[in-house]
């Protein structure tokens, strides 16, 4: 079933597209950040602002800002329980470093609402995917899922069904420093086992791994080069 927000931003989506002709899209990424009960409000800050930081990161813009490249189109939402998705930023087309500004603004000043505290990974994903359904017209589709938890509740992500054109890759969001050396590293390794064999999809796709969330700017930072870096104009059509 269709998210009711989702099937209004389409609805625009097409009446933007027959009323005027637009350039294609070289990649829509659509990053998703867990905000279920695990997540305090200071790690929730982190996670915010931390992907701002990561979008402002010089080798990010100029990756983004490809001259002569078709635009990359990003939206952000939060997610925890199955029926709580939460739409942060509708798409946004990276034409210039007004519209990036414009977007890391968004995302610095943005409060969390009240949402379910459990864990649905499956939805999280269906919802990330209906989201990129409404941007037909890009040559790649890449959803991001953020985490720093298994699937507790709804249909796991095991179960679901994607379009096989799309790519999930998944930043795993480790415990830190709040655990000695030996648990950490035992549970970080356990996350990111569980997010290579149940969530990320697409032969290209991959994990990336913060140390908690003071690491969580760093590790979108590797994420998003990864993705974006060398998806030129030229590459796009190979």
């Amino acid at each position: 079933m269709i998210h009711p927000l989702l099937r209004c931003l389409g609805a625009t989506a097409l009446l933007v597209s027959a009323s005027s002709a637009q350039a294609s899209c070289r990649q829509a990424l659509a990053l998703g950040l867990d905000v279920s009960g695990s997540v305090d409000g200071t790690e929730y800050q982190m996670q915010l602002n931390g992907l701002a930081a990561a979008l402002e990161n010089h080798s990010v813009v100029t990756a983004l800002l490809q001259p002569g490249a078709a635009p990359v189109h990003l939206a952000v939402y939060e997610w925890s329980g199955p029926d709580h998705q939460n739409l942060i930023a509708p798409w946004v087309r990276i034409t210039s470093q007004t519209a990036l500004s414009d977007l890391t603004t968004t995302l610095r000043h943005h409060a969390r609402p009240k949402m379910d505290v459990s864990t649905g990974l499956g939805p999280a994903m269906l919802f990330g995917a209906e989201l990129l359904r409404i941007q037909p017209d890009c040559w790649r589709w890449t959803l991001d899922i953020s985490g720093d938890g298994i699937a507790n509740t709804g249909p796991l992500p095991r179960d679901i069904s994607l379009p096989d054109h799309i790519t999930v890759n998944a930043l795993v969001i480790g415990p830190g420093d709040t655990r000695p050396l030996g648990e950490s590293q035992e549970e970080t390794t356990g996350l990111v086992a569980y997010f290579e064999a149940r969530v990320i999809r697409g032969a290209d796709a991959f994990v990336e791994m913060a140390n908690g969330f003071e690491d969580y700017e760093a590790a979108m930072t590797r994420k998003l080069l990864r993705e974006l870096e060398g998806l030129s104009l030229v590459q796009a059509h190979d």
